[in-house]
């Protein structure tokens, strides 16, 4: 399978590869949800670029993880266009992608787990994914969250393919992470633009939720969380902030990305 280096759910640890995005690790949760863009970007064919959401549980040297979202990735997609995706990591230790071995169970007629979308630059894709176990059996599924429809359960991954994942995950997070080509040179993350100007300005994620332990709604905010941005020189990360007595549709949000380039750091 394509090296599961690009998907370390804890820190950004192999060579090449940074992260911009935020973490909770004070569960166990039951799940992480949020709306976040997709976008055009010109990735080289030994380069990744993707932002997603996840959850995980890690011991000293065992890590079960399951992750989806967009990603662009010519070595494992064969072209540029920004693909849905989902990837996990169980009792194995092996990373697998999608439905390329056993493992995830397709069960949407009209929703894969992987699916290309031909985006124009400057436009971005929407999802709304959410990853949460399910109270009864204790599958880990993915749900496409609607807006004016009925929720769509694309599928799911069964218990058994994990060994820390049983009672819930102890982190979940979202956030956008790139794999550099072997020359060093670092693609663009969210949109390509730095969180610098408004709010549709760069890659954004919003309504970011979590399931806690006894399967409520929450925040992720509402608990302790890490900001992760391990190289400032390419990319960028702002929180998302809200005038004192104002409301906001996005919730707990924040807009993150870059345009990569050489300086990035190893």
């Amino acid at each position: 399978m394509f090296a599961e280096k690009h998907f370390h759910p804890l820190s950004a640890d192999s060579p090449g590869t940074h992260i911009a995005g935020v973490r909770s690790s004070v569960g166990p949760f039951r799940g992480v949800q949020a709306w976040f863009s997709g976008n055009s970007l010109n990735v080289g064919k030994d380069q990744v670029s993707y932002s997603h959401i996840y959850i995980g549980s890690g011991s000293e040297n065992q890590v079960n993880y399951i992750s989806a979202g967009w990603i662009i990735n010519p070595g494992l997609y064969g072209d540029q266009r920004v693909w849905t995706f989902g990837f996990w990591k169980g009792k194995d230790g092996k990373g697998y992608y999608n439905t390329a071995c056993s493992g995830f169970v397709q069960v949407s007629k009209v929703i894969p787990i992987v699916e290309p979308y031909d985006l124009k630059t400057g436009v971005p894709g929407w999802m709304r994914y959410s990853i949460h176990q399910d109270k009864n059996t204790g599958n880990w599924w993915i749900t496409q969250l609607m807006k004016d429809a009925p929720n769509e359960d694309i599928g799911y991954w069964p218990k058994e393919l994990f060994n820390l994942l049983d009672n819930g995950a102890n982190m979940v997070g979202v956030g956008g992470v790139v794999q550099a080509s072997r020359s060093g040179l670092s693609p663009p993350m969210g949109n390509g633009n730095l969180p610098n100007g408004g709010r549709q300005d760069s890659g954004i994620f919003t309504n970011i939720e979590v399931l806690n332990s006894n399967y409520k709604q929450r925040k992720m905010n509402s608990f302790r969380t890490d900001n992760l941005l391990d190289s400032d020189k390419c990319y960028g990360l702002r929180i998302g902030t809200v005038k004192p007595f104002h409301r906001t549709h996005l919730g707990f949000f924040f807009n993150y990305g870059g345009p990569g380039g050489i300086s990035c750091g190893v």
